[in-house]
């Protein structure tokens, strides 16, 4: 079964409640009525109801009826919203009127319906900036214990069966932070090593890039990868993680023997850790124009709950897999708390 496919399956195995705050934007509605008709999971669509059921009618989407719709303007559990952002934010000076002008934005409310336990997460930005769908996120539902670094994994699933899990890796950071410290690095190390397990399936497999292997070049930026090595080994003991290496001695065999003896991971990474986003952005575009690999995501991580950016330029496949891999990653926070 392709990756996708175990993906879609197990969201319908452990159906969970998505909110999809673009409620009107048409890709939105197509995928939405796609995946309620294949019960991939319980649908929260925000925006104005008549507009809503007036689209669905002018595009044939017959099963959008079978979502929970709430109108961000007027509907019972607004003053409820309102006191609790109003709570979330007084040290930052929030009054009420505040919060009740910011619960009918769908974005902050889709957050404020997680953060309250009504549902498990959300997925927007085909008409919003990534800074507008992260604000709210990290506003209300805040980051995952232990985690204070925000980032972006990019699945990738190559032509090259011979590297990663039969072709499937995952590389982070792709998204969202620039420059990362020691630390934020051996956290978004941590961060995609569970992003691998929750969304892939895979067990982990974690090299930390760099342009040198095990001390054959030395330079500060080598020094941070290897501090940040031991600290992602303090937080999670168990994963299975070395470094520094080059990307050609974390992925071919032979290569990894050679440049990094004895390494549990050399030359059958997995996961892959760029050493800054510029890095990651660059090197997943080129794996995709240039390999021809399949790249999904970002897949936003570091938040107690999914919430997911779409590109605006994003297809209705886009959206429906990325609902997908929200709820395969809302499955997998619960599981953690357990």
């Amino acid at each position: 079964m392709e990756l996708i496919e175990q993906l879609v399956a197990r969201a319908k195995a452990s159906k969970q409640r998505i909110v999809l705050p673009e409620g009107t934007e048409e890709r939105t509605l197509k995928a939405a009525n796609q995946l309620l008709t294949d019960g991939v999971a319980d649908l929260i669509i925000l925006g104005n109801p008549e507009k809503i059921a007036e689209l669905a009618k002018e595009w044939g989407l017959g099963n959008i009826d079978k979502a929970t719709i709430i109108d961000p303007e007027n509907h019972p559990k607004q003053e409820e919203y309102a006191q609790l952002l109003c709570e979330l934010r007084k040290k930052k000076g929030m009054t009420i009127e505040q919060a009740r002008e910011l619960v009918k934005n769908p974005l902050y409310l889709g957050c404020l319906i997680i953060k309250s336990g009504d549902a498990d997460g959300q997925l927007a930005g085909a008409q919003n900036t990534t800074g507008d769908v992260l604000r709210p996120a990290l506003q209300i539902i805040k980051t995952t214990p232990g985690i204070t670094c925000v980032s972006g994994a990019m699945l990738l699933l190559t032509i090259a069966p011979e590297c990663g899990d039969k072709g499937v890796l995952v590389m982070g950071d792709v998204a969202v932070t620039p420059v990362p410290d020691a630390n934020q690095l051996a956290q978004i190390a941590v961060c995609t090593a569970r992003t691998a397990k929750a969304v892939a399936g895979l067990e982990p497999r974690v090299a930390m890039l760099s342009f040198s292997s095990h001390g054959s070049a030395k330079h500060e930026d080598v020094d941070k990868v290897v501090e940040a090595l031991h600290l992602a080994k303090e937080m999670d003991p168990e994963m299975l993680i070395d470094g520094e290496l080059q990307a050609d001695a974390a992925l071919v065999p032979s290569v990894g023997q050679s440049k990094a003896p004895g390494s549990p991971v050399a030359g059958k990474a997995n996961v892959l850790i760029a050493p800054r986003l510029e890095v990651g952005n660059i090197g997943y575009k080129l794996v995709e124009r240039l390999g021809h690999a399949k790249a999904i995501g970002p897949i936003l991580q570091g938040i107690a709950r999914p919430v997911n950016d779409l590109s605006r330029g994003c297809s209705i496949e886009d959206i429906y897999r990325m609902v997908a891999i929200t709820a395969n990653q809302a499955i997998a926070a619960k599981e953690l708390e357990k």
